[in-house]
């Protein structure tokens, strides 16, 4: 007799044994001779050798599986505790479009032809802008493809950025330390990460630091290479600071930059540097820029007929500010 333990790191063993272990039952039910104690994150095997050996390999390819799909279906279980584990690979739903699989499964993958640009856009760009109204997709994509490239060990670390400006406050009128005042402006951040990875498992992250959220005051004086590097809400850079940020670029490192020019908080005699880059940068080799407009609009219904209203009210505007002159 041998006993084996395995170690559920980074995941809520509640969603990996099902309420009231419903899963972990399934499990016993597949190797009646193993006694299977779980405690917590740890699960302990014991039996004979060569039935603890066949559900070691089994029960790893469950913890793969749920690590890729954040999820743990009775089929899935029944698949991999059926077969030969040594001539399979863990459950996969193949399709080319997902970019992973978030919280409880769901696929995440491009929903409209822009979105599918900027993903299509990262396998031969190290440099993209992303251009366009709210509520387009443009930050949740970009971090779906930084947390894909993670997942496939492709790069490191995550870094994602904002600048501390929104539409009539400022940083000193907040309560709290510094923390508790830049939280508010990488909240948005935060809510696309917990989509995709479990809570538990991005809470080591970020204790890691696999995953940074910071503002973009931060960047300044590193080298950011082996990485997945997002600045969202870049049209509230100033011209410094995004060329600040541009030159932090490291080694085998991904920069997708965020905005939306008709959304600009800056003060009115500060140019946005996310105007001016756009400019400057057009036509270097290495850098895609894609705009979004009304059709990538993926929220409710309505902030589309919202956005088109706007702009033929801002349209009209001009027009009548250029009749007065």
């Amino acid at each position: 007799m041998i006993e084996n333990s395995f170690e559920l790191e980074g995941i809520e063993p509640a969603d990996f044994y099902g309420i009231r272990n419903a899963k972990l039952d399934l499990i016993k039910k597949y190797c009646p001779n193993l006694s299977l104690v779980a405690r917590g994150n740890l699960l302990k095997a014991k039996g004979e050798a060569n039935q603890v050996k066949d559900f070691s390999l089994k029960f790893q390819l469950l913890i793969e599986h749920f690590y890729r799909f954040n999820t743990l279906s009775d089929e899935t279980i029944h698949q991999i505790m059926m077969n030969d584990p040594e001539n399979q690979e863990s459950t996969v739903i193949n399709s080319t479009d997902v970019l992973l699989f978030g919280n409880g499964g769901k696929p995440i993958k491009a929903r409209t032809a822009n979105q599918k640009k900027l993903v299509d856009s990262c396998a031969d760009h190290d440099l993209m802008f992303a251009i366009g109204p709210a509520g387009t997709g443009k930050t949740y994509t970009a971090i779906a493809l930084a947390v894909k490239l993670l997942k496939n060990r492709e790069i490191k670390r995550i870094i994602l950025s904002r600048p501390a400006v929104e539409a009539g406050e400022n940083l000193g009128f907040l309560p709290g330390d510094l923390k508790e005042k830049i939280d508010p402006y990488l909240q948005p951040l935060y809510d696309a990460l917990l989509d995709m990875i479990p809570a538990k498992k991005l809470e080591e992250f970020l204790k890691d630091g696999i995953i940074q959220i910071a503002p973009l005051a931060f960047m300044r004086g590193r080298t950011l290479s082996n990485a997945f590097v997002i600045l969202d809400e870049a049209q509230n850079t100033t011209v410094p600071q995004l060329k600040m940020f541009l030159t932090r670029m490291g080694l085998n490192t991904k920069y997708v930059v965020t905005g939306d020019v008709t959304q600009i908080d800056l003060p009115k005699r500060q140019q946005s540097g996310l105007i001016d880059a756009l400019k400057i940068l057009k036509g270097i080799e290495g850098i895609a820029t894609i705009y979004f407009d009304q059709s990538d609009i993926v929220r409710h219904r309505l902030v589309k007929d919202i956005v088109i209203a706007y702009d033929r009210y801002e349209r009209l505007q001009e027009d009548e500010s250029g009749n007065r002159r």
